[in-house]
């Protein structure tokens, strides 16, 4: 098997050099596309075998590449496994939406050639068996896709994010070359020599909170979350959805690898900062997403909050595992799979239902959208269906992995530590309030958006998307329905990966009755996803047959209920805006720093209210603008050395050779 994911990562890598010859040509799009999507959906099977059949199996090979005493080694294991299915699950989805998205790009030769290379460094990522090739990959993978984000680089606001896109994913590839440098000082280069290493308790603190900065930097961790807002908005439709849902998913990868496999033992505090980011991650996020009115940039801030979640769960396996309670640390790494899982399907599939909005309308601003209910129907009821399950409730996909954390989250009585007894019901506070203002996030976004009556000229003439970005979109929607209704199927499959990180797997979940998942006794707990799907079908085909049954069948006319407004002019409509206002105004002075510029004509007058509201992200300016201006105020003084006399550059040498014989001779 895992010559079978080496020789389909060699197929992208050839489908990357065709790309050049293909963007010129009129079919060449559907061509790469759709080789992408038929290697994409060869490694999900190959993997997705792997991990149901033969778990404990650890196939490796090593190639005659990279340094030369060490070559490239890979391995397929069941969390390589896992990741390969959720990395060529969003890619062949991907690459399915883009073989109609992809025949309306207008910079094809910009993004062709990349989006297989990117692919490939993100499955090379995840089999890599080796510090040199995972940084390789990892950088590779980094910068396929800064080129994809600056594809569209005549417009001023994409070049700045892939400017600071490649500053962050510099940053984390920093911090990642030093945990591994920390790890190889001892054992190698070489994973295998890493495992069996005993590194000092000193050491492994240091390499983990490495992982978290380098891993944490790629995933959109608050506060290094700076880029992914701004990127994953600039990118064509079907590279953000592969940025957000299945990239971020990779640096998730990068930490689990490091700090629940080649790291020893975990300690206690370990979790504590792993929890006291993640909390925050998530509560932070869902705010800034609240606040925008950008479809896209909306579902960037989104995932920052998913991320949380996730890390949330990560971090309540480590705690767990530190104090012994391997089954508890099961239910929390499961959890948080599960959630890596379910995201990479509901925000795929928001991102690319954003993008054929995007590509009707030409329009992102849901100030200007409104009634593509009536004109886009199907990408309507697939909206509807993302919407729904990214806000946690059931009987979709997202409901069970967010219950299942706070089920662990529930658990942490358990823990003998106080600090932790603290900590983990004040971050479970977190993820509930996170969890509600996704609700309303995601009305938000789609009454917005998809209700009301059309707001602009092209919500008016908007028309229903391909039908290949329709097979996509219907496919992630179906996936997320199934994997909400027998969810029991999806937490077995992760038993290998939790059995092989923490030492314990959860209850096996698919011998109970109608699909019932419990997590840790009846009990105490107990979920039915498909006894919820039918209690919801046959309430409204109940509600439905007796509003026909008992209403009366006399047609009667009279003019629409107006609250008050008879002007029928659609700008009279509730806006994004003025449906985040009472959040903004509790949180906006202190999270960020909000300020509301009205503009009231005078009496009689008929010019228009305005009203204008200034956001800054705090963060941004407490955390980053300093460095800037002391990096720009450095390279202005360094600037200066270009101007010198020759005599001074022969006394900058001289000087330099001084202090390097005294650096030797001490």
């Amino acid at each position: 098997m895992i010559a079978v994911a080496l020789w389909s990562v060699a197929v992208l890598l050839a489908l990357a050099l065709a790309g050049v010859v293909l963007s010129t040509r009129p079919r060449g799009s559907v061509i790469l596309y759709g080789g992408c999507l038929l290697t994409t959906s060869t490694l999900c099977v190959t993997a997705l075998a792997h991990l149901l059949y033969f778990p404990q199996m650890t196939p490796s090979a090593t190639l005659p590449i990279g340094l030369p005493w060490l070559g490239a080694h890979f391995r397929l294991d069941a969390l390589s496994a896992f990741f390969l299915v959720v990395v060529n699950l969003g890619g062949a989805a991907a690459s399915l939406f883009a073989v109609g998205y992809g025949s309306h790009e207008e910079s094809p030769g910009r993004v062709l050639p990349f989006y297989p290379a990117y692919l490939a460094g993100m499955n090379t990522v995840v089999l890599a068996n080796d510090a040199f090739s995972f940084l390789v990959a990892w950088e590779f993978m980094s910068l396929t896709s800064w080129a994809l984000v600056v594809s569209h680089h005549r417009e001023a606001e994409n070049v700045r994010a892939g400017y600071v896109y490649l500053l962050m994913a510099s940053f984390g590839t920093l911090t990642l070359l030093l945990a591994f440098g920390l790890l190889a000082s001892g054992a190698g280069y070489d994973f295998d020599a890493i495992r069996a290493s005993h590194p000092s308790a000193a050491l492994a603190g240091t390499v983990m909170i490495l992982a978290l900065l380098g891993a944490g930097s790629k995933a959109g961790l608050v506060p290094l979350h700076a880029w992914l807002p701004l990127a994953h908005p600039a990118a064509p439709s079907h590279v953000s959805g592969l940025m957000s849902g299945v990239m971020t998913k990779v640096a998730v990868y990068g930490f689990v690898r490091i700090v629940f496999d080649l790291l020893p033992e975990p300690v206690w505090w370990w979790s504590v900062v792993v929890l006291l980011v993640g909390g925050p991650t998530a509560t932070l996020g869902v705010l800034y997403a609240l606040m925008q009115r950008d479809i896209k940039r909306l579902l960037a801030y989104s995932t920052i909050e998913n991320i949380g979640i996730i890390f949330t769960g990560l971090g309540l396996a480590l705690a767990f595992k530190a104090q012994g309670l391997d089954w508890v640390a099961a239910l929390a790494l499961t959890a948080a799979l599960l959630h890596v899982f379910n995201h990479a399907l509901f925000k795929s599939l928001l991102f690319f239902g954003a993008g054929a909005v995007l590509e009707v309308t030409g329009e992102r601003d849901m100030e200007k959208l409104g009634g593509l209910i009536h004109r886009m129907p199907k990408t309507a009821f697939v909206m509807l269906v993302g919407c729904v399950a990214i806000s946690a409730l059931p009987p979709f996909n997202g409901f069970v992995s967010e219950w299942l954390t706070f089920q662990a989250i529930l658990l942490s009585p358990q823990l003998p530590n106080w600090g932790l007894k603290l900590i983990v019901p004040a971050v479970g506070g977190l993820l509930a309030l996170a969890a509600a203002f996704a609700a309303a996030c995601f009305v938000k976004l789609y009454g917005i958006s998809f209700l009301g009556r059309p707001r602009s000229d092209v919500a008016a003439s908007a028309h229903e998307t391909d039908r290949f970005s329709l097979v996509a979109m219907f496919a992630l929607a179906a996936l997320c329905l199934v994997a909400g209704i027998l969810p029991g199927l999806f937490i077995d499959a992760l038993a290998p990966v939790s059995k092989a990180m923490v030492g314990n797997v959860m209850p096996h979940q698919t011998g109970l009755d109608w699909m019932t998942i419990v997590p840790i006794a009846e009990s105490r707990s107990s979920y039915n996803g498909l006894l919820v799907l039918l209690f919801v079908a046959l309430s409204g085909m109940a509600a439905a047959s007796a509003i026909h049954r008992l209403a009366s069948d006399r047609l009667r006319r009279a003019p629409a209920w107006d609250c008050g407004y008879p002007d029928p002019n659609p700008a009279i409509q509730y806006s994004a805006s003025s449906f985040s206002q009472p959040i903004r105004r509790v949180f906006g002075s202190v999270i960020f720093a909000a300020r509301e510029i009205g503009e009231m004509p005078p009496p009689l007058s008929p010019a228009p209210a305005r009203l204008a509201v200034d956001m800054r992200d705090l963060i941004w300016d407490v955390l980053y603008a300093p460095i800037a201006k002391v990096v720009g105020v450095v390279t202005e003084r360094i600037n200066m050395l270009q101007f010198l006399t020759i005599r001074s550059y022969l006394t900058l040498v001289f000087a330099a050779l001084i202090v390097l014989l005294l650096v030797v001779a001490l």
